[in-house]
């Protein structure tokens, strides 16, 4: 059974920095991204950044320039540096891991997600 299990999150002020880490066990078929969303209470889950395992990175416009994701595929763990941090960075932020299912098609893994309180 998949499992991701993101740690870091915490209460920060503004302008601070947080790291976040997600580790994924179990067997994931063909894992080709791993990144992060985040979800505010009340809006849709919004996509934040993914690293490929061909070592490419994509960023959301908001975050480009302050956050920063490394991934490490042949652990399955991947982090997230956050720095600068807004108000507007409060969220849960999820750990996701994409691959294949047992009928080949596209899977996307979730983790649990871990709470970032950005507050003066």
């Amino acid at each position: 059974q998949v499992q991701l299990v993101e740690s870091g999150g915490g209460l920060v002020r503004p302008g601070g920095s947080l790291r976040l880490s997600c580790v994924a066990s179990g067997k994931i078929g063909g894992l080709y991204a791993m990144g992060w969303y985040r979800q505010v209470v009340g809006r849709q889950r919004e996509f934040i950044a993914t690293s490929t395992n061909r070592d490419t990175t994509d960023y959301a416009d908001s975050v480009k320039g302050r956050f920063t994701i490394s991934g490490d595929f042949v652990n399955k763990t991947v982090y997230l540096q956050l720095n600068s941090l807004k108000l507007e960075d409060t969220a849960v932020y999820y750990c996701s891991a994409e691959g294949l299912g047992t009928n080949g098609s596209p899977r996307q893994y979730w983790g649990q997600g871990t709470q970032v309180t950005v507050s003066s």
